[in-house]
């Protein structure tokens, strides 16, 4: 079911993500560098099921690997430690973080052949697009 994620998504648009980003606590150097920054996505899934998430960009690549439903320990771009995990519901990725009592929910699905990140927190919705690459 995750095959449709599978390979390198570049990102054309990024919508209220600072706003997003204040949500979670991100102080406002990080965030400059963040509204700036368009990375890659790359998805890949081994022969284990083992999914590798990867985000590259000039500023900083973060990678997880993670089993769906299984939670596990991310360290986010922005150096949050968040308690992850990883669902696959009605053709969606949703990825939900749990840290200092918070919670954040990235929400992926292909659309027409796009990829669309909706980011959650609270009552703030950042939206990234991405093109498949390769």
């Amino acid at each position: 079911m995750v095959d449709k994620f599978v390979g390198t998504w570049k990102m054309t648009t990024s919508d209220n993500f600072d706003e997003y980003m204040k949500a979670i606590g991100v102080g406002f150097a990080t965030r400059q560098v963040g509204n700036r920054t368009k990375p890659n996505l790359v998805l890949c899934v081994d022969d284990q099921g083992l999914i590798c998430m990867k985000s590259q960009s000039t500023f900083k690549t973060t990678e997880v690997k993670f089993k769906l439903n299984e939670s596990f320990e991310e360290t986010t771009a922005d150096d949050r430690k968040t308690t992850t995990v990883v669902t696959l519901e009605n053709g969606k990725l949703v990825q939900k973080q749990i840290w200092d009592g918070k919670e954040s929910t990235i929400e992926r699905e292909v659309t027409d052949g796009k990829l669309i990140a909706k980011c959650t927190m609270g009552d703030v919705v950042a939206v990234r697009t991405y093109v498949k690459e390769a």
